[in-house]
C-alpha cells in the first residue's frame, strides 16, 4: 500500500511540475511562447511523458485556468472576510481583483481571454467569483428584495467597467494611465454601489 501511496505522489508532483514549467515559461515568454516541447525541455522530461499527463497544450491551458480562478476565489474571500458592511466588502473585493489582475497578469489572461484566447470549457472553480460578488450584492440590494436577474445584471456592470479597465491596462500600457487608474476605478466601483443602494 506505501508503494501505491508513493506513485501517486509521484504521479502528482510530476503533473504539478509540468504546471509550474508551463507557467514559468509563459512568466518569460508570454502565452504565444509556451509548447509541449519547451515544457518538456524546461523539466528534462521527453515529451512523450508530458502527453502521459496532459493531452495537449490547452489541457495544460485549462488546467492553469482553474488553479487561477481558485487562487482568485480566495483572495476575494478575504477580502470580503476583512469588513462587516457588504458596501466595503463589495469594494474589496473588486480592489482584491484588480491586484490580481495585475500581479498575476498571464493567469488573468488565460481566465479572461485578454490578448489570447481562453479557455472555452469552463471549470467548475470560474463560478466561484460570480457566486462570491453576487452574494455581497444581493446583502446590499436586500431591502429592494431583487431577483436574481437585477442581481446577475448588477454583477456585470461591475464586471464589465472593471474588466474593460484592466484589459485597457494590459494591452495599452501607459504611464499616464498608471496615475488615474486607482482614482477611475474606486470612482467606478462607488458609482455603481451606489446605484444599487
Amino acid at each position: 500500500m506505501a508503494s501505491k501511496d508513493r506513485i501517486l505522489r509521484q504521479k502528482e508532483e510530476t503533473r504539478n511540475n509540468i504546471l509550474d514549467a508551463a507557467y514559468a515559461i509563459v512568466k518569460d515568454e508570454g502565452w504565444q511562447g509556451l509548447s509541449m516541447r519547451k515544457i518538456a525541455d524546461k523539466i528534462e522530461y521527453t515529451a512523450p511523458i508530458i502527453y502521459e499527463y496532459f493531452s495537449n497544450k490547452d489541457a495544460i491551458l485549462r488546467e492553469l485556468t482553474g488553479k487561477g480562478f481558485v487562487k482568485l476565489g480566495k483572495e476575494l474571500e478575504e477580502a470580503r472576510d476583512k469588513f462587516e458592511k457588504p458596501e466595503e466588502q463589495i469594494e474589496a473585493m473588486w480592489m482584491a481583483y484588480w491586484d490580481f489582475a495585475f500581479t498575476d497578469t498571464e493567469m488573468y489572461q488565460v481566465m479572461f481571454g485578454v490578448q489570447m484566447n481562453c479557455c472555452t470549457e469552463q471549470c467548475d472553480a470560474a463560478k466561484t467569483p460570480y457566486k462570491l460578488f453576487t452574494a455581497v450584492i444581493a446583502a446590499i440590494m436586500k431591502n429592494s428584495n431583487p431577483d436574481e436577474e437585477v442581481i446577475k445584471q448588477k454583477y456585470f456592470t461591475f464586471f464589465s467597467v472593471i474588466h474593460g479597465l484592466i484589459a485597457i491596462n494590459i494591452i495599452n500600457q501607459s504611464d499616464i494611465m498608471e496615475t488615474i487608474n486607482n482614482q477611475i476605478l474606486k470612482d467606478a466601483i462607488g458609482g455603481i454601489i451606489k446605484s444599487i443602494q
